[in-house]
C-alpha cells in the first residue's frame, strides 16, 4: 500500500526587510501552498489600536488563534505557508512552537526557513518605497537595534533551510528554496525504493537530485 506524501506548513523567519513576504508569494506558488503573512495577521489590530496596548495584544492574538484553528481544520492535503520575524527569546518560541504543533496536528511536515542578509542590503530593502502603507518598519535605527541586540529564532523542525538572500531577487530565492524543499520530500518519499527507479522517478520530474545526496546508492551492476 502506498503511503500519501505528507502535506507542508512552512515557515519563513527572518528580519524585518528582508523580502520574506516577497519570497513567500513566489515559494507558495512554487509548492502550491497558501499564504498568512505576518503582516495579513498584525495589521487589523494595527490599523485599530496603538502597537502594545491590550486592545492590540487582544485582537491580535484572537486573529492568530482563530487562523491557526481554521488551518488546523483544512483539507489535508493543503500545503501553508506563514512568515514571522522570530528571535530567540521565551515569547517568540512559543510563538514557533504554535506552528509546530498545527504541522504536528495536520500530520504534516514542517519546514523552517530562515532567511538572512547582510546589514546594508538589509537596510536599503528596509527603506524602499510602499513599506510604511503596509504597515510595515521603515525605521533602520530599529532595525539596527534589532539585529544588534537579538538572534533569529532556528526552532525544532522536519527540515531546517538556513538562506543567505543579499545578493538573490525573490523569485530566484524561492525558486532555490522550492527545490531543497521538494528533493528533501522525495527523498523522504523514495526511502526503501531501489536506486534505479528512484532516480528515473527524479530525472522524470525534471529534479537534477543527486543520489548521494537523498541517501540512496546506485547498485554495483546498474
Amino acid at each position: 500500500m502506498t503511503t500519501a506524501p505528507a502535506s507542508l506548513i512552512v515557515h519563513i523567519n527572518g528580519w524585518p526587510g528582508t523580502g520574506k513576504l516577497t519570497i513567500a508569494r513566489h515559494l507558495a506558488e512554487h509548492v502550491g501552498a497558501r499564504l498568512a503573512d505576518n503582516h495579513t495577521l498584525i495589521n487589523p489590530a494595527e490599523a485599530l489600536f496603538a502597537r502594545g496596548t491590550p486592545l492590540y495584544r487582544s485582537l491580535r492574538a484572537t486573529i492568530r488563534t482563530a487562523v491557526l484553528d481554521h488551518v488546523r481544520r483544512a483539507d489535508a492535503g493543503q500545503n501553508f505557508l506563514f512568515t514571522d520575524a522570530l528571535s530567540d527569546d521565551e515569547f517568540d518560541s512559543r510563538a514557533f512552537d504554535d506552528y509546530a504543533r498545527l504541522a504536528c496536528d495536520r500530520g504534516a511536515r514542517f519546514v523552517a526557513v530562515v532567511l538572512d542578509c547582510s546589514m546594508e542590503e538589509n537596510l536599503k530593502r528596509l527603506t524602499r518605497a510602499g513599506r510604511s502603507r503596509a504597515h510595515k518598519l521603515t525605521d533602520p535605527q530599529v532595525l539596527i537595534d534589532l539585529r544588534s541586540r537579538h538572534v533569529l529564532l532556528k526552532g525544532k523542525c522536519d527540515q531546517l533551510i538556513e538562506f543567505d538572500v543579499t545578493d538573490l531577487g525573490a523569485d530566484e530565492a524561492a525558486s532555490v528554496l522550492a527545490e531543497r524543499i521538494l528533493q528533501h520530500s522525495i527523498s523522504c518519499d523514495l526511502t526503501g525504493l531501489d536506486a534505479v527507479l528512484a532516480e528515473r522517478l527524479l530525472g522524470r520530474i525534471g529534479l537534477g537530485v543527486e543520489l548521494a545526496g537523498i541517501g540512496l546508492k546506485r547498485p554495483a551492476n546498474a
